[in-house]
């Protein structure tokens, strides 16, 4: 297990996201890692200060060594040590996500020696990740039929360009994570969501509001979009003026899927909720119950479970390839999956690992 692991960060979806699951891996299985060509297709290569930040906090809950971490570096050495509770605060120092920096750290944090409580402060609904709210309202729910036990808070919105969002995270340790089977048809209960602004006029939110409430009342649902519109007085208010929309959809089971949409300069509020509404109705209409977002966030999960996994993705996307790829090269979990990248309604296999403590990942050879 003390052998390095040397990973192309070119590879497959070939983003920020291979270093943050891979240093997630590192730090809970112990295992050294070399990630090289970093981000070797983006225009600007290497690591940006919101990749950085997901490692140094890694790097803070393992007690890692790590080589070359600096902004722009195209390859970084991870040695994680031992991963430990505690109270950790977290700044982009950008609008990068919050989420992303999350998504790498819970996992980790879940197999530290105590609890861990983490405030990121950064974007909390940007670009080219998931809003908070997807967090609070499908992941987690989700994780806790794993046994994980998470909680999400709000502190403050932060949208691009200036971030300054604040989100605080509970998260207890675990002594195993539980396999899941989740590939039954997704019956829609009920839809709900949130029109959100800060610092824009309040009619922003109405119309958002009530053009989704019509998009999706035509499909027939039961729907129930609340709106928030924050001034400066308020403290979730965001730095930076912005807003959006969070849409998601419950099954009769209690499974949840969901879709976003965020404003722009000269982007009408019905086009911000015109997209949101028409990207959950074409989710829900696939029929999987594990929307295309929802199904690489989980794989790391199934991968350390004890036991047999299978779940049924929307859609199987070049981001769950990579992350099952990063899976089976450092966790050694089995996967097999009926369909191709970009393929619809895939069904995914995963013999986890079966950690099911911090001694036992920091000794075990699987």
């Amino acid at each position: 297990m003390n052998d390095i692991v040397n990973i192309d960060g070119s590879m497959l979806e070939g983003g920020g996201q291979i270093l943050r699951t891979a240093t997630a891996l590192s730090a809970i299985l112990s295992v050294p890692i070399r990630v090289f060509n970093i981000r070797a297709k983006r225009k600007p290569q290497g690591l940006r200060q919101q990749h950085l930040t997901a490692v140094k906090a890694v790097a803070s809950l393992s007690n890692a060594y790590v080589e070359n971490l600096l902004v722009g570096s195209t390859e970084i050495v991870f040695k994680p040590k031992q991963i430990k509770g505690g109270s950790y605060n977290i700044d982009v120092h950008t609008a990068g996500s919050v989420t992303l920096v999350l998504q790498a750290l819970m996992p980790v944090a879940v197999f530290a020696n105590d609890s861990v409580v983490v405030k990121i402060k950064g974007g909390t609904n940007v670009p080219m990740s998931p809003p908070i709210e997807y967090l609070q309202e499908v992941l987690l729910p989700l994780l806790k039929v794993l046994g994980i036990n998470t909680q999400v808070k709000l502190l403050r919105y932060g949208f691009y360009p200036k971030g300054g969002g604040i989100v605080q995270t509970h998260i207890e340790p675990t002594k195993n994570i539980y396999p899941i089977n989740i590939t039954e048809d997704f019956t829609v209960k009920r839809v709900f969501g949130i029109a959100y602004s800060s610092r824009l006029p309040q009619n922003i939110v109405e119309r958002m509001g009530k053009t989704a409430r019509n998009i999706l009342a035509r499909e027939g649902f039961d729907v129930n979009i609340e709106t928030l519109s924050l001034q400066p007085t308020d403290p979730l208010c965001a730095v930076s003026p912005g807003c959006g929309i969070s849409i998601f959809a419950e099954s009769l089971n209690g499974l949840r899927m969901g879709a976003n949409s965020l404003g722009e300069l000269g982007k009408p509020a019905e086009k911000v909720a015109e997209e949101a509404s028409k990207t959950l109705i074409e989710q829900i209409r696939i029929g999987a119950p594990i929307d295309k977002h929802l199904g690489d966030q989980l794989i790391i999960w199934i991968s350390l479970a004890d036991g047999f996994s299978k779940i049924r993705v929307s859609e199987y996307t070049l981001h769950t390839a990579t992350c099952i790829e990063l899976c089976k090269m450092i966790a050694n979990a089995e996967f097999k999956v009926y369909g191709n990248i970009g393929d619809r309604d895939v069904t995914i296999e995963c013999r986890g690992i079966g950690i099911k403590s911090l001694s036992s990942s920091t000794s075990s050879s699987s």
